[in-house]
Order: C-alpha cells, then sequence, then structure tokens
C-alpha cells in the first residue's frame, strides 16, 4: 500500500475505506445519444429514442466523453487502454429502461494511477484501481406523486467516469480529504463541473472494520453522498455501527446501505450485489474503443498545469512551504491570485499567509469563491508592500483590508492617509514616548532589570497605548531594550 504511516485504531478495530465516484462528464450531449445533458429541464424532454431503448436504435459512441477520460488518465498518471471494451450490466430498476446499463467491466479505458493530498501535514496516496465509461441511469420521482413514483428518463444516458480506489484510506477524515483532493482534479482538468447538489460528483463510501494484521472485513457501501459533511458524518457513523455489531457478536452482512441526514444514521437498502449477479458480457452494439498514442498526446499537449505540478512549482519558485503551495492550489482562481500578487510585490511568503488567513475566513463568512473576492490581487499587493515597508503595521493593514472589502476605499495609500494609520518611524518622537513610559512604570523597569521578561512586554504595551498603536512594534522593543541595558 501506498500510505506508509501507521492506521489509527478505533476502540481497537482498523477502518478500511474504498471509494467509487460517479463523476458526470461536462459534454454538450449524452454519451451514445445526441440528447442533451443540461441540468434542469422538465421531466423526459431530454430523452431520445437511444436513451429509451426504442427498438431499432443503435448507440454510438461521444468522442469528447473518451477524451475527458483521457484527461483524467493523464492527470493521475494512469494508464490509458489503446483497447477497451464496452459491457453491458444487467439488472432490474424501473428508470433503468434497457434492463441493462451500459459500462466496462474486464477492460477499462483508464487503468491504475493516483491520489496524493494532505491531511493536515501529512502526504497522503490513494492507488486507483480504474476509472471507466458509462451511461447513467434516470431518476425515480417520489416526492411529487402521492402513493406512486414518477420516472424521469432525462438522466438517463450522462456520461460517467466511475473512479474506483483500493482500500487504502483508514479513517474518514482521510476519505474526506480524498474525496476534496479528486473534486479538485476533475474541476480543475474541465471534465466536470463539480456540482454535488446536482448529482455531477456523486461517491459510494466502502466502509469495513478489522482487528489489527486480520483479512479484510466485510464492507457495506454507502451511496450517493452528495457532501462532504455528510460524507463525513455517514462513515463516521457506519464505523461505530459495524464495530458495535461485531462486539455484539453478529457477523456483517455485505449490503448497499443509504445514509439519512435527518437521523445522522445508515439504513440498509438492498443486500451487494457481485459482479456474478449483473451477468456483465460484451456489448454486441459497440466496437472495441481504441485510442491512438497520437491522440493521448495531442489531449496531453492541451492539458493545464495540473495542481500538484504548480504546487511544486510554487514552492520552487516562491520559497513557499509545501503546506502553503497544496493550500493555494485548490483552485485555478486562487493560484492565479496568489502569484498576480506575489509578483507585484514581491512577498509571496506574507501574500500566502494572508490569501491563507482573511481572504479565506471573509470569503467562508460571505459564502463566496475567488472568483468574486471584492480585493483585487494588485490591492492586496499593494497593502502588503506597506506592511512590509513600515509605512503600516499588521493590525492597521486589517483596518485598510476591510475597507478595501467593504468598498469604503479602493487606493491603499489613500485609505491609509484617510483613516490616520501610518505607522510612528520617527525615532526621536518614539525615544520620547519610551522615556516618558518608562518614568511612570518604575516597577516594570525595576522588574524587568530583575529578571522578570514578563515586565518588559507590559512597557512595550504601554509603549503602543501611548503612541495610539502608530508605534512600530520592532522599533519599540529595540529602543526599550537599548534603555533598559
Amino acid at each position: 500500500m501506498s500510505n506508509t504511516n501507521k492506521s489509527l485504531l478505533v476502540h481497537g478495530y482498523e477502518v478500511v475505506i474504498g471509494f467509487e465516484t460517479h463523476t458526470q462528464l461536462a459534454t454538450q450531449s449524452k454519451i451514445f445519444s445526441r440528447a442533451p445533458t443540461a441540468f434542469g429541464a422538465e421531466p423526459n424532454t431530454q430523452a431520445c429514442a437511444v436513451d429509451l431503448a426504442l427498438p431499432g436504435t443503435l448507440p454510438v459512441m461521444n468522442k469528447a466523453a473518451v477524451e475527458l477520460a483521457i484527461r483524467l488518465g493523464l492527470a493521475l498518471g494512469s494508464h490509458i487502454a489503446e483497447q477497451s471494451v464496452f459491457a453491458r450490466k444487467n439488472y432490474f430498476y424501473p428508470d433503468l429502461p434497457k434492463g441493462y446499463q451500459i459500462s466496462q467491466f474486464e477492460i477499462p479505458v483508464v487503468q491504475g494511477g493516483e491520489v496524493s493530498f494532505f491531511l493536515g501535514d501529512e502526504k497522503k496516496t490513494v492507488r486507483l484501481v480504474r476509472a471507466h465509461l458509462e451511461e447513467d441511469a434516470g431518476k425515480s420521482l417520489h416526492e411529487d406523486f402521492i402513493g406512486q413514483s414518477g420516472i424521469d428518463l432525462n438522466r438517463a444516458g450522462t456520461p460517467l467516469l466511475e473512479i474506483v480506489t483500493e482500500p487504502d484510506m483508514r479513517s474518514s477524515a482521510e476519505a474526506v480529504a480524498y474525496a476534496k483532493e479528486l473534486h479538485k482534479i476533475v474541476t480543475w482538468i474541465g471534465i466536470c463541473d463539480g456540482n454535488m447538489q446536482e448529482g455531477s460528483f456523486r461517491c459510494d463510501a466502502n466502509v469495513s472494520v478489522r482487528k489489527p494484521g486480520a483479512e479484510l472485513g466485510t464492507r457495506r457501501e454507502i451511496k450517493n453522498l452528495n457532501s462532504f459533511k455528510f460524507m463525513q458524518q455517514a462513515i463516521d457513523y457506519e464505523i461505530r455501527w459495524q464495530i458495535e455489531e461485531i462486539e455484539d457478536g453478529r457477523a456483517i452482512q455485505q449490503a448497499t446501505v443509504l445514509f439519512d441526514p435527518g437521523t445522522g444514521e445508515t439504513r440498509a437498502m438492498r443486500t451487494k450485489e457481485d459482479a456474478a449477479d449483473y451477468r456483465y458480457f460484451p456489448d454486441p452494439d459497440l466496437p472495441p474503443l481504441v485510442i491512438g498514442r497520437d491522440w493521448v498526446e495531442q489531449v496531453r499537449a492541451g492539458m493545464p498545469e495540473l495542481p500538484r505540478a504548480m504546487a511544486e512549482r510554487l514552492v520552487r519558485d516562491y520559497g513557499l512551504p509545501e503546506y502553503d503551495a497544496t493550500t493555494l492550489t485548490q483552485s485555478p482562481a486562487m493560484a492565479a491570485y496568489f502569484e498576480a500578487a506575489a509578483k507585484a510585490c514581491g512577498q509571496a511568503k506574507l501574500v500566502s499567509n494572508w490569501i491563507m488567513g482573511e481572504v479565506s475566513r471573509r470569503l467562508n463568512a460571505d459564502e463566496g469563491d475567488m472568483a468574486g473576492v471584492p480585493v483585487s490581487a494588485a490591492q492586496l499587493a499593494a497593502l502588503i508592500a506597506r506592511i512590509a515597508d513600515g509605512t503600516i503595521s499588521n493590525n492597521a493593514a486589517k483596518q485598510v483590508f476591510d475597507a478595501l472589502w467593504t468598498g469604503d476605499g479602493s487606493d491603499v495609500d489613500a485609505v491609509i492617509e484617510a483613516k490616520g494609520l501610518k505607522q510612528m518611524n520617527d525615532t526621536g518622537a518614539l525615544e520620547k514616548i519610551v522615556d516618558e513610559v518608562m518614568a511612570t512604570n518604575a516597577d516594570n523597569v525595576a522588574q524587568f532589570r530583575a529578571g522578570k521578561e514578563k515586565a518588559f512586554n507590559a512597557l512595550v504595551g504601554q509603549v503602543m497605548k501611548a503612541s495610539k498603536g502608530k508605534a512600530n512594534p520592532q522599533q519599540v522593543n529595540d529602543v526599550l531594550r537599548q534603555k533598559l541595558r
């Protein structure tokens, strides 16, 4: 296994988690038909004869869907199969008009690869088994009908890439961190819009527990986790439930379960099918999918700089810690904002601190994103330049930033002037304040000279107060220590 760190134990049990993620591909039409894929249309207005499996219809492969699969394979260091095969996955469900789903089984288009991410400051790697192309099913509607269900086939035939991991994750926190990293990658490379509420990025978590060193336990699959918050809650509940079952002497039965956010519990939906239950066989209507190396190289040439590669470059070119670089590459917009500000002021670490701190805090409070940051990269750079050259303190900078964020000013120097936030850099004036503070705080002076460092901090505080916060803290320290010798 790629993860070499010791596993966390929960009540003496090791948690084992694998993921299957259904990523809806950002194509204009469906995987085997020309019907549109736009979200939110009236039920059954975007399903054509092919999607409805009417007699005499034949599927035709969507080239754009294949190209997006190639992009993922390149992004994750996977092998892209020169030839892969489509199969029929047979099962009955009302929203599956064919009675089977066209998928890939024995030979998927994307094979292997890995996803690396940070959990805190610890690097983790999850290996991938495969990513295969398939069509989505329709959707059953239960809420709009009393005692009945409706069927909406708009989603039938929408192209999916199902991304399957090895069981490499050992906690719910690690599983969520993996899902967030994968979400970042698929949106970064433009193969999926990542909208979890609309079902564009749906995760299934296979969860089992075992005593350390024992064989893998029986897994239960939590289906359709469509938020990172619910993902963590569902996995944590499932872990506790399985451990309690085993401790009470009951065996875990393989099953598909659903998470109810209202109760915070998982409940069994059906016993879990194995591959044999689906009676897979090659689809006779679709020839093998052949991908030439020249096509792969053509796609590679059009790929953006990947988040991991960009993070390594930020470490190399800007001297950032790896943690900062990983955080700043959460989205192309955040990375571009950082680079623009860092190049403008030459203070990369300060820019990083402000983006990860003040900018992110305010965006979270406003439920906004980097694309709509009201403070431009140029404004942030100008603000940081004024901190670096000693014009303003960090506390004053936050006041300036607040004015820029709320639109109460747009020019950094003008805001500093209007609010009277310039630091006192006149050594003579500062020495006079220090002398006055020492004269009126003789006890603290005596305590410091007796070896009590806390007394020095008290004197610094008094000087800052006397200067109305405008004194340069470093200058205050230097002048005080000189006079206290």
